[in-house]
């Protein structure tokens, strides 16, 4: 049987995943309240309710983190104006392609500086993992280091962390609802913060937000929620829930990505893709796999300043290959939800794919060089999302690994 659009209405009477009474309240036909491990505002004009997420965190003075390109395109002005909160509210603009730990610091100055109770980030999964970082370093004790996932830090991080408001204004990184910060360190490691605490309080998702955003930075991001959605339903944890997540966020990215990017104004494109994003994102518990382990150490390089959506675009057919024997069955599956025909269509259709969306062909085509490729096999296989690929990987493997997808 084919998957369909996901209806809330079929999910299991009693459990706390959606929450009606908003939407009952204003009079509205769809809901537009999701509690599933964090409380998210979904729809068309949803950034309305940005004021009152506020009040019920009581925060008072937030911290506006963002980036340059999302100052200049007037959203970040958007998004203060629909609050009074923020109307006084210090901005953070100096988030990197890849946030790193000098700018947290930075941003924690501002923070500390105007005497912030919360932060609002705005944007990309660059300006929310920043915020993330922030809200922790607000509230925990450094160096950043000491809180890192493959450094022991995981239950370094407690209850504490200062509460996030996450607005994306991209549909691809799924961060909005994530429970980890991408940060890298001065010296040129990418490393993940994870916790349950780093997860938002409240995530706004109004695709209102994304109607002007490029047709290349459209079809990178959307290609980093289908990455998200492929990996994690490949990771061997136990998980249904998120696994029935991944397929209807799978389908949904690759029946609208070719239409958002062709027009950027398709409303429903754009929401269908918004929602591919969160639910990528929301299956972030059961881990990623090698995919991401190479793009967080290709995304480390100061040199190169490489986007990680177009690189887990590049890197996926091969690490597909590479993973399609240790899950068989789970491609299968794959394949019936982005309707395709036999499972080894898998990758081929990803090239395709890549090739009508204007993405690189490779890597070299994003200026990266041979000669660092065995340094970026070191770093993946210290990498947190190694663990939860579905079929175990040596240096040489990621050596390999990269040449294919040069």
């Amino acid at each position: 049987m084919g998957l369909g659009p996901f209806d809330p209405t079929h999910v299991a009477s009693g459990a706390d995943l959606w929450d009606r009474s908003a939407a009952f309240r204003r009079g509205d036909s769809q809901v537009a309240l999701i509690t599933y491990l964090t409380t998210i505002r979904f729809g068309f004009g949803e950034l309305a309710g940005l004021k009152d997420d506020l009040t019920d965190l009581a925060v008072r003075m937030p911290l506006v983190v963002a980036d340059d390109g999302v100052v200049r395109t007037g959203l970040v002005a958007r998004v203060v104006a629909s609050a009074p909160q923020l109307r006084a509210s210090p901005v953070f603009q100096g988030t990197p392609t890849n946030p790193t730990e000098e700018a947290v610091e930075a941003a924690l100055a501002l923070y500390r500086e105007h005497g912030c109770d919360g932060v609002v980030a705005v944007g990309g999964g660059s300006p929310i993992d920043l915020a993330k970082g922030v809200a922790l370093l607000a509230t925990h004790d450094g160096p950043l280091e000491s809180y890192a996932a493959i450094l022991g830090g995981i239950p370094q991080i407690g209850r504490a962390v200062a509460p996030v408001v996450a607005v994306p204004t991209t549909a691809g990184t799924g961060s909005e609802v994530g429970r980890a910060a991408l940060l890298t360190l001065p010296d040129g490691r990418k490393l993940g913060f994870i916790s349950p605490h780093l997860i938002p309080k409240r995530a706004i998702c109004d695709p209102e937000l994304t109607l002007g955003l490029p047709p290349g930075l459209t079809a990178a991001t959307g290609m980093d929620a289908i990455t998200h959605c492929i990996e994690t339903y490949l990771s061997p944890r136990d998980n249904p829930p998120a696994d029935a997540i991944a397929l209807d966020g799978l389908a949904r990215a690759v029946a609208n990505i070719e239409r958002a990017v062709g027009n950027g104004g398709d409303r429903e494109a754009r929401r269908e893709m918004m929602m591919a994003a969160l639910e990528g994102g929301l299956t972030f518990q059961k881990g990623l796999g090698a995919v991401h382990s190479l793009s967080h150490a290709l995304g480390g390089s100061k040199d190169l300043r490489l986007h990680h959506g177009t690189l887990n675009a590049v890197l996926l057919p091969s690490v597909l290959r590479f993973n399609r024997p240790s899950a068989q069955g789970k491609f299968e599956s794959l394949s019936r939800a982005m309707r395709l025909g036999a499972a080894s269509e898998l990758a081929e259709f990803i090239e395709g794919l890549n090739r009508r969306l204007g993405l690189p062909d490779g890597l070299s085509k994003m200026g990266v060089s041979k000669d660092i490729l065995p340094a970026i096999a070191e770093a993946a296989v210290a990498d947190h999302s190694t663990a939860t690929n579905p079929r175990p990987l040596s240096r040489d493997d990621f050596v390999q690994l990269l040449s294919d997808a040069f």
